[in-house]
């Protein structure tokens, strides 16, 4: 498969570094020396120094004969150039792009059935704002996500020092919870990622990652003893497109809503646009604006800013406060191993959001979803088993699957089954699997060949 990617900032890299460890033939386009040469010196692909919607430059890299273009530089207007170029040019390209500024969301179904025929839209700062309100409605929850079309959850939790089940081994769970219980997929301790076993034990501080069926989620986080109500109040710090439509979607669910924003007119253009919202004008991480504003008295504070260390501090302000619930907008990954240890849990990533639904669109055959976790340090993967794989009709506890790898969920005919060792998959059963990040190449090169899903 060959794929063309236009742009080599944090989401081009990202996604670069993990179709070329999938053995595809990638070719990286940017105009900017200090960025292709990042990805030249790291990674094993092709790059091109030029703009990527110059029709010559995509001709030069071979757009007639590539399969996929992804046009995911920082310019909504430079991606849709180059899709515009790529279609005219070689319209049996699948052509994805990333398209951030919510003015174009009118078009998106023209975009797709009309020039430039974009096969699929992606916007990270949609996928971040609906990450941000599942974990309002689950506070308890570090993060949250699904599978199969919301019919599984997968949900992080941090287990507490207090709680009944710090110490217990995991094959104790049956006596704990012998009706049902969740399979828990992963357990982060000092931000090593560990796949468990039977005899592993919880411990304080861990952060814990398990499975269910989605109507379950209530009663599997009281049974963890995470049981909470979802925020009635929320402040917002940061007044751009992700604390824009935030903010909406708040409004709309009856959520009374603050929002903090530095620049006057852009304050003036939310209170224009927001009903019942209050706009403040000021500087988020100011403390004394907070101790003003009774910031502590807010069930939730997002901290949504373009700035990284300006979304740190308000967290920790916010925290300080005694606010529970504090959810930061986070661009840099380096970032990630430290917020645990700052206190901060719930993290939402653009990037990662990002780098997530192209995975998802770009995969052939039968990778349904692929979602990273703690930094990219883990991923569940969703694929469907086909009659020619060696994992069906056998019992799991016979199956040798690479070490750090999982098989965390099977659902059959829309029936979710949390397997045992005496499990079997069937063909045509749709499977979610963990891996820490070492044990991902080779439990994608396992199911490529097992599987037969790209």
């Amino acid at each position: 498969m060959k794929i063309i990617i236009v742009g080599a900032g944090e989401v081009g890299y990202n996604i670069a570094h993990r179709l070329a460890a999938e053995d595809k033939n990638v070719i990286v386009i940017d105009k900017k020396p200090d960025a292709i040469r990042r990805i030249s010196e790291d990674l094993d692909v092709e790059v091109v120094t030029a703009s990527g919607s110059n029709p010559e430059v995509l001709i030069d890299a071979g757009i007639r004969g590539a399969d996929i273009l992804l046009a995911v530089t920082d310019s909504d207007e430079t991606n849709l150039a180059a899709c515009l170029m790529a279609d005219l040019i070689s319209p049996t390209t699948r052509k994805l792009a990333r398209i951030r500024t919510s003015e174009f969301d009118p078009y998106h179904s023209r975009l797709k059935d009309q020039c430039p025929h974009i096969d699929t839209i992606i916007n990270p700062e949609t996928e971040v704002v609906r990450t941000i309100k599942k974990l309002m409605d689950a506070p308890k929850a570090v993060d949250i996500g699904d599978f199969v079309e919301g019919q599984v959850k997968y949900a992080g939790i941090r287990i507490e020092r207090t709680s009944a089940l710090t110490g217990m081994k995991l094959i104790d769970f049956p006596l704990k919870f012998p009706d049902e219980r969740p399979l828990i997929a992963a357990i982060i301790r000092n931000n090593e990622v560990i796949v468990p076993r039977g005899t592993d034990r919880l411990k304080s501080g861990d952060l814990i990652y398990f499975v269910c069926e989605a109507g379950e989620l209530d009663k599997m986080l009281e049974l963890f003893g995470k049981k909470s109500r979802p925020a009635q109040s929320a402040l917002i710090v940061g007044g751009g497109r992700t604390g824009e439509h935030l903010g909406q979607i708040l409004e709309n669910n009856n959520i009374k809503t603050r929002i903090i924003e530095s620049d006057i007119d852009r304050c003036r253009h939310l209170a224009r646009k927001m009903n019942n919202s209050v706009i403040l004008h000021g500087d988020g991480s100011d403390q004394k604006l907070f101790i003003e504003e009774n910031a502590g008295s807010s069930d939730v504070v997002v901290a949504v800013t373009n700035d990284d260390e300006t979304n740190i501090l308000v967290c920790l302000l916010a925290k300080n406060m005694g606010v529970k619930n504090i959810i930061a907008r986070i661009t840099r990954s380096s970032y990630f191993p430290l917020l645990a240890t700052l206190g901060i849990d719930k993290v939402v990533s653009p990037r990662l959001s990002a780098v997530s639904s192209i995975l998802h669109n770009v995969r052939k055959g039968k990778i349904l979803s692929d979602i990273s976790i703690s930094g990219e340090q883990g991923e569940f993967i969703e694929a469907i088993a086909l009659e020619t794989s060696d994992i069906t009709d056998r019992p799991l506890k016979k199956i040798s699957f690479p070490k750090g790898s999982i098989l965390v969920c099977v659902v059959r005919h829309g029936k979710i089954i949390i397997p045992s060792g005496n499990s079997v998959v069937k063909p045509g059963d749709r499977i979610i699997m963990f891996a820490v990040r070492k044990a991902v190449k080779k439990l994608e090169k396992l199911l490529t060949v097992k599987l037969d899903f790209f």
